[in-house]
């Protein structure tokens, strides 16, 4: 983060926001950090994933139950998931041929359950 300048000290309404700027500037995450937060906030921003993340919210399932329940196809499912797992939202398991998916941890959980909380204010 670059060093606040003297024509960045001050505002429109003639407030000196030099220390205020400066201590925000020291705790901001460096930029690599904020891609890879923004790509992740890029998954959420798709309804057919959320679709799938909520369903996973309510129970591991295998792509088969995921597209007879989002009426997609297995194709459609599959790749989405794969952009989930990707993400590090999904997480699968093999039982003989098939594959069953859920969510990767408590941190998914949070970010959804929050999110519904925050929708439904």
């Amino acid at each position: 983060m670059r060093e606040p300048t003297a024509e960045m000290q001050g505002c429109e309404a003639g407030h000196d926001h030099t220390e205020a700027v400066r201590r925000v500037s020291a705790q901001l995450p460096e930029d690599d950090i904020l891609y890879d937060l923004a790509d992740l906030f890029r998954i959420f921003a798709d309804s057919t994933r959320i679709k799938i993340l909520y369903a996973l919210y309510e129970s591991e399932l295998c792509v088969g139950a995921i597209t007879q329940l989002l009426g997609m196809t297995q194709s459609a499912v599959s790749h989405q998931l794969r952009a989930l797992k990707q993400s590090k939202l999904v997480k699968y398991r093999r039982e003989g041929k098939t594959i069953f998916y859920s969510l990767a941890d408590e941190h998914v959980v949070t970010i959804l359950a929050q999110g519904m909380e925050h929708i439904e204010e």
